[in-house]
């Protein structure tokens, strides 16, 4: 089987039991995902199977989106419920208009502290692992971008609707936004609602894929041109598609007519090869010339 796997995960389990479980339905060994969710956090995970697992590193930039909800008042040391309590506020809690207000100013090109419950690698060691041995140590603020939040009452919670970027921790959001508030907060539940295209409503549960019949993991199981259908379509004059499917690297300026505007050096596109493969190409800089080769052959 090759294709994607659009797995909605439960919460409590981590991100490779659902590898697992994808590798004993499909019979396949080459199984990854794309962006992992803490065992605490639920939704969308897409499962790159097959020859598909090739396109797991050119899909890490795309855009998510969650569902959170915020506990005011309290912090902890993973910024979230399942870690120990590090402060409890004792005074008043700022009402739902003043979360509202300060959560908002989130929303555009922020800088977040990486939590050290987190599989960022310093020397070698995850975060994670040194913070379990109880170890801290410096990391560098880094720029992420909040391209949309949304603050909201619901069911007696405070929660949050964001759109993000790669890199985006939304419990450190949750943790920033309550140290502006002054009482402290920290992340009660996460739902992952969106990876790329790929949404809630194409995702099949971890438990009925466990139990699906091969016929159901076949209809579930997306082509992995799916994952790139909003790159640029060529079309190669058959000559240059011919080299181009056999992996020759061909100037941009003798195909210039069959490249759409806007291709800059990295810029990826997609197209087939005369035998019916479908290929990823990506624009490269040599000798001050630009050049197509092929990155990702299916």
């Amino acid at each position: 089987m090759n294709g994607v796997l659009v797995v909605d995960k439960p919460t409590g389990i981590t991100s490779q039991v659902v590898i697992n479980a994808v590798r004993k339905v499909t019979g396949e060994r080459r199984v990854g995902h794309c962006g992992t969710l803490d065992p605490l956090a639920s939704g969308v995970l897409p499962i790159m199977v097959g020859k598909a697992t090739k396109a797991c590193e050119l899909l890490m930039d795309h855009e998510k989106t969650y569902t959170a909800s915020v506990r005011l008042g309290v912090t902890t040391d993973t910024e979230d419920v399942t870690g120990q309590v590090l402060t409890r506020f004792d005074g008043a809690l700022p009402p739902f208009e003043r979360f509202r207000e300060v959560a908002e100013t989130f929303c555009g090109e922020i800088e977040q502290v990486p939590p050290m419950y987190s599989a960022l690698k310093r020397n070698g060691q995850k975060l994670v692992d040194l913070a379990r041995q109880g170890v801290t140590v410096e990391r560098a603020p880094r720029k992420v971008t909040v391209h949309s939040l949304r603050a909201y009452e619901q069911d007696g919670e405070l929660r949050l609707d964001v759109r993000c970027s790669r890199g985006t921790y939304i419990r450190t959001l949750c943790a920033d936004i309550g140290a502006s508030l002054g009482c402290g907060a920290c992340m009660q539940s996460l739902r992952r609602t969106s990876v790329g295209r790929f949404t809630l409503a194409q995702s099949i549960p971890l438990d009925e894929l466990r139990s699906a019949s091969p016929e159901r993991v076949e209809q579930a199981l997306l082509s992995p041109e799916e994952l790139f259908v909003d790159l640029p379509e060529v079309a190669l004059p058959p000559f240059f598609a011919r080299l181009f499917g056999n992996g020759e690297t061909i100037l941009c300026g003798k195909v210039r007519s069959s490249l759409p505007t806007g291709l800059t050096e990295g810029s990826l596109f997609r197209t087939h090869a005369p035998d019916g493969r479908f290929l990823v190409g990506q624009v490269a800089k040599m000798d001050e010339n630009l050049y197509i080769s092929a990155k990702i052959f299916f």
